[in-house]
Order: C-alpha cells, then structure tokens, then sequence
C-alpha cells in the first residue's frame, strides 16, 4: 500500500470535511502519510489525539494552535511537533493551509 510517485494538485481528490475544513491526502505508505488540510477563516480543527507521531508546516494563513495544555500562534513558515497521544487542534485565523505529516500513516484517513 502506497501512493504513486508522483501527485499533482488537480488529480488528487478534496474531502470536505465540514466546517471550512477539506483535506488533500498527498502520499503515503504504511510508515508515512502527508496531508494538506485547506481552512477558511475562523474554522475550528477540533481538540483531538491520536497515537501518531505528527509534524505540522503551516504554509499559508495564521492558527492559533492548542498542544497539549499550550497555545501558540502559528503563522506562514511555522511548523509544530505533536507527540503521540497528546491532545491538540487550531482555530484558523486567516484562511489557510497546513500540511501535516503523520508516523504511521492514518489508515482511518484512507479506509473512508
């Protein structure tokens, strides 16, 4: 199980997942999944956990993140560290664009 090699924006199916949040799965395999999620201003990424290892590069907008019991505001070339198991989410502030990369990759996002 794994992405093709090469992934362009156009061809890559956008799942709305309500709220002003979409997301585009951009490639995986069992070890790694990349994602870019697409927030419209003032849309909320529910607190939430799960036992991957994420990283986030924020690469457009403003978010104020919640990790754990800490907020910050992440803005364009900002990135986080999410430990597995810690609880976390965002509220978009300015309409924007975040690529998470997950160890391992969410099956759940790809079993829909």
């Amino acid at each position: 199980m794994e992405s093709k090699l090469y992934l362009y924006q156009n061809e890559i199916p956008v799942e709305e997942l309500g709220g002003g949040v979409s997301r585009q799965i951009l490639g995986y395999n069992e070890n790694m999944m990349m994602v870019k999620v697409i927030f419209e201003k003032d849309a909320i990424g529910y607190l939430h956990q799960h036992p991957h290892t994420q990283t986030t590069y924020c690469a457009m907008g403003a978010f104020e993140f919640t990790i754990g019991a800490e907020k910050q505001i992440i803005k364009a070339g900002d990135a986080t560290f999410i430990p597995p198991g810690i609880s976390h989410g965002v509220l978009c502030l300015e309409k924007g664009i975040l690529i998470d990369t997950f160890n391992p990759h969410r099956a759940d996002f790809i079993s829909k």
